[in-house]
């Protein structure tokens, strides 16, 4: 298909008065929905921005947007607050893979072909396969994971973590 002067007018005057590209494009027949826009770009006709009317004439206060930004990241960052809180966990309940149930933590320790390989047994929490110590260490917030180099290097993070168990 080839743009002709008739149909490039005939684009301009529909661009102009606000029809979609779908709409010319049925309009004009033979083309599609993505070459009306092509052209309409290579043509520098400007760009339909449409943006959506206020129907109130409430005047929205700035502080009221940032109390409501700096409550959500509050409530973000507290999320596990409680867990690092609490010191006193339970016991390990030494588990192997057979005798996990939906309730045991799933956390595993060693290394699968050793012999002294078990998971953590603990009591999980609600909605989650991990037991409120390896929630912990499971789930970082958001910027806060140290960068590490020597793979048998403890990062700091988790050595606060178990220094406080």
């Amino acid at each position: 298909m080839s743009w002709t002067e008739q149909k490039i007018e005939i684009l301009k005057k529909l661009w102009g008065s606000g029809k979609t590209a779908s709409q010319i494009a049925e309009i004009i027949g033979g083309i599609s929905r993505n070459a009306v826009i092509g052209k309409a770009h290579r043509l520098n006709l400007s760009a339909k921005i449409k943006t959506r009317s206020v129907k109130s004439n409430q005047n929205f206060d700035n502080s009221t947007i940032e109390k409501n930004i700096q409550t959500s990241k509050k409530v973000r960052k507290s999320k596990f607050r409680s867990l690092i809180i609490e010191k006193n966990f339970e016991p390990e309940n030494p588990k192997q893979l057979e005798e996990l149930d939906e309730n045991s933590c799933k956390w595993p320790i060693g290394h699968p072909n050793e012999k002294s390989f078990y998971f953590c047994g603990r009591s999980s929490l609600k909605d989650f396969s991990y037991c409120k110590l390896h929630i912990l260490y499971a789930y970082q917030p958001k910027g806060k994971k140290e960068e590490f180099t020597d793979k048998d290097e403890v990062p700091e993070f988790i050595e606060k973590k178990i220094k406080s168990a």
